[in-house]
């Protein structure tokens, strides 16, 4: 998927790193793209740590409201690339977890956190933490060349970036297994089925789609938005009590903000809402 030349140019293009995030702001939409096509669009420890930093900015960005992250060429994400990582000489134990908590679950746990609602528009292959990227997000839009593939039994290694956390909470743990122990390559209409991308589309319609699913989402009450997906995401390790406490908390809170007085005053009205994402 190449981003739509309408966007505006980021300033961060003027640098290598800028040319391999690409970066825009439009329409009140955050437009984060891997551009690496060559490799498939593995992701370096500085890539991460880039598409880290963009997804905070997202959160702390009142004129954002939304983020769509999204490649260009046939890949979407190939999984992690090691190479430019920070060197840290000889390995002892303790290094391996080390480097998975300070990467790929942050990257992961960057999505998750995000306050704005985050889009995955896949346009090929998403394996490994590329996978795992793609489910982290909120909505998950896919080309029906996409494929999902749970890619590190092939290597005899355990699933990270949060494969064991996110998989049984989307599909169930049997379903999970599945995928995790024999590291089949799921095709699009498959992950559809299954419940892990909630549509697929053409892939000339990639880009179209999510845009019109991420400005939609630009325009609603931003602040609610960023509660409900908090009380979503939280509510997979709660009870019934501490769920609706949280749920009570946060509609006291929401009810603070300017877009769910004018939500309420605009039913009052009969008219349609305008929410400025405050």
């Amino acid at each position: 998927m190449t981003p739509s030349p309408d966007l505006p140019d980021s300033p961060d293009s003027r640098d290598p790193l800028g040319s391999l995030i690409l970066h825009a702001t439009d329409n009140g939409v955050s437009w984060i793209t891997l551009n690496r096509p060559e490799a498939m669009n593995a992701v370096t420890w500085d890539q991460r740590e880039r598409v880290i930093s963009l997804l905070a900015d997202a959160s702390a960005d009142p004129a954002v409201r939304a983020v769509v992250i999204t490649a260009t060429g046939k890949g979407f994400c190939a999984g992690a690339d090691l190479r430019g990582a920070p060197a840290t000489g000889d390995r002892v134990p303790g290094d391996v977890a080390r480097t998975i908590k300070r990467g790929a679950q942050r990257l992961i746990s960057a999505v998750l956190d995000c306050e704005k609602p985050v889009v995955a528009a896949v346009n090929g292959t998403a394996a490994g933490i590329g996978a795992h990227l793609a489910f982290a997000c909120d909505l998950v839009i896919a080309a029906e060349p996409a494929r999902f593939i749970e890619v590190f039994v092939r290597r005899g290694l355990v699933p990270d970036g949060g494969g064991a956390y996110l998989l049984p909470r989307l599909i169930g743990p049997q379903r999970a297994k599945e995928l995790m122990f024999f590291g089949d390559a799921v095709s699009a209409a498959d992950a559809e089925r299954l419940g892990l991308v909630n549509r697929v589309v053409p892939a000339d319609a990639l880009e179209k789609t999510a845009r019109e699913w991420a400005e939609r989402l630009a325009t609603g009450p931003t602040r609610a938005l960023a509660m409900t997906k908090q009380l979503v995401n939280a509510s997979l390790e709660s009870d019934r009590a501490t769920a609706f406490a949280a749920e009570a908390a946060a509609q006291e809170i929401n009810m603070t903000t300017a877009d769910a007085n004018e939500g309420v005053a605009s039913f009052v009205e009969r008219r349609s809402p305008s929410y400025e994402g405050r």
